[in-house]
């Protein structure tokens, strides 16, 4: 067991999970960068762009600053994108793109939870149009993500709900209340330092494939570890290999395609 049944029976209890890097092993918006480039929603430099991104974000995660730049740099890009287009897009590759990201360990511990008749709500500072989908592949009772301002069906490159730090705590404590949660045996879940206060708000919370800030802090509060593998996936030969190092590889190759446009373009 991982943990979630040595309090089993509790009473309108719930599990919250951060969903990138906790229940997937990427960035949920950024995996969705091929996709959206098929779509005509963005071009291919943006494509390489978000590829080295998610490079830099699976070797050490991604920090205050910098996911406030991952932010402001979504916000602007997805301006004036039609918002049916978005939903379509996610729906028709969401099997592709997003199952061979899941933990097999995180899947595990939502049926536990839900065995134990706690609630999962998933809390992800992606967009709801991204999040919500996979919340339902997963199961989740509910979703807390950022929602973008929406005008004549279009989005306007303002955030009107933006699930990112301590507004995570804000939005499980305004979920706790409308649905009688009892945060103090509730169990949080997630990677990043930025989570700390979800964690911190939680009676239970547990760090996991923490970063280096997030493993310190649950040493010393004596927070519980866990260490998911990566999700497997088969290539072409038939050969299991990690997801990540193929992940990895194309990241690495989009940011040396990147890198030699710009020389390009300087010496031009």
């Amino acid at each position: 067991m991982l943990g979630p049944m040595a309090h089993p029976g509790t009473a309108r209890s719930a599990a919250f999970f951060d969903l990138d890097k906790t229940i997937l092993a990427r960035s949920s918006t950024l995996a969705f960068s091929r996709p959206f480039y098929a779509g005509g929603l963005i071009n291919r430099r943006t494509v390489l762009r978000s590829a080295y991104a998610q490079f830099v974000y699976l070797l050490g995660g991604a920090d205050h600053d910098q996911m406030e730049r991952m932010r402001e740099y979504i916000s602007a890009m997805c301006a004036g994108w039609d918002v049916a287009t978005v939903k379509a897009i996610v729906a028709d590759t969401l099997d592709h793109i997003v199952r061979p990201m899941i933990h097999t360990e995180a899947v595990e511990l939502i049926a536990q939870h839900h065995a134990a008749g706690r609630d999962v709500v998933i809390v992800s500072s992606s967009g709801a149009e991204v999040v919500e989908p996979i919340g339902a592949i997963l199961g989740a009772d509910k979703v807390i993500a950022t929602r973008m301002v929406v005008a004549d069906g279009k989005y306007t490159g303002e955030i009107a709900e933006y699930a990112y730090g301590p507004n995570k705590v804000t939005a499980i404590e305004a979920l706790a209340a409308t649905e009688g949660y009892d945060l103090s045996t509730s169990y949080g879940y997630s990677d990043s330092i930025t989570d700390e206060p979800l964690l911190a708000a939680v009676g239970h919370p547990f760090a996991v494939n923490p970063d280096k800030a997030l493993r310190r802090i649950a040493v010393e509060r004596g927070w519980p570890v866990l260490e998911f593998a990566e999700p497997q996936q088969p290539n072409r030969s038939g050969v299991r290999r990690p997801a990540v190092a193929v992940g990895v590889v194309a990241a690495v190759a989009a940011g040396a395609l990147l890198l030699a446009s710009r020389r390009r373009s300087r010496t031009a």
